[in-house]
């Protein structure tokens, strides 16, 4: 199962730390690298990553393992496109909970999860997504607040709960949307402030755990 089967290094060496994260993503890990730079920075406070969990092979999240020494896993998916079936999901737990993870975040997870993972991780499971929830959940957000024209859009770590993206908010980060961008480039200050918001809640996190 393991694709980097490393041990040591940045997450194992903080046993001590309060919140122990499980990054999932299905990507290219952009976010889980922003979170990965500040706790090798320091950053991070009582929280540290402790391993990475991708559903698609070869995607670059995969590789950020071997650059900052934590774990990076791709478990078995099985059948379906954007969901687990319920026995897959059971083995997502068992993985997971074979790091020494008590805390998950998706980050850029690309499947909804269910029962097995709610409940195993009941109020400890949080989500980053590319717009100021309510407005815009689901896929291709930003996309959704080009086409819409708003002025002012941003991004939502939230709670997960059964809801797609209907889960308790628990910090935002606003983005302008100035004449001269493009949905490119409004959609790169979307993902720089992703960079910035997610690793601050999870250092904020971590500290309210201890």
């Amino acid at each position: 199962m393991p694709k980097h089967g490393l041990r040591g290094g940045v997450g194992a060496g903080r046993s001590c730390a309060v919140m122990k994260i499980a990054i999932l993503g299905s990507g290219r890990g952009s976010n889980a690298e922003a979170v990965l730079c500040a706790q090798r920075e320091g950053r991070l406070g009582g929280a540290a990553v402790v391993s990475l969990f991708c559903d698609v092979p070869g995607a670059r999240i995969l590789e950020l393992g071997g650059r900052f020494g934590v774990p990076a896993f791709q478990p078995p998916t099985g059948e379906f496109r954007t969901r687990f079936s319920p026995d897959v999901e059971k083995c997502w737990v068992r993985a997971i909970r074979d790091t020494g993870a008590d805390f998950l975040v998706l980050a850029g997870f690309m499947r909804v999860i269910k029962a097995p993972l709610l409940e195993a991780f009941a109020g400890r499971i949080v989500n980053l997504h590319p717009s100021l929830l309510p407005a815009f959940p689901g896929l291709d957000a930003i996309g959704q607040a080009w086409r819409y024209g708003v002025k002012v859009s941003g991004c939502t770590v939230h709670h997960v709960n059964a809801t797609v993206d209907g889960g308790d908010i628990i910090d935002q980060a606003v983005v302008w949307r100035d004449d001269a961008d493009s949905l490119e480039s409004f959609a790169g200050k979307i993902h720089a402030a992703e960079h910035r918001l997610l690793p601050s809640v999870l250092a904020r996190l971590g500290a309210s755990q201890g």
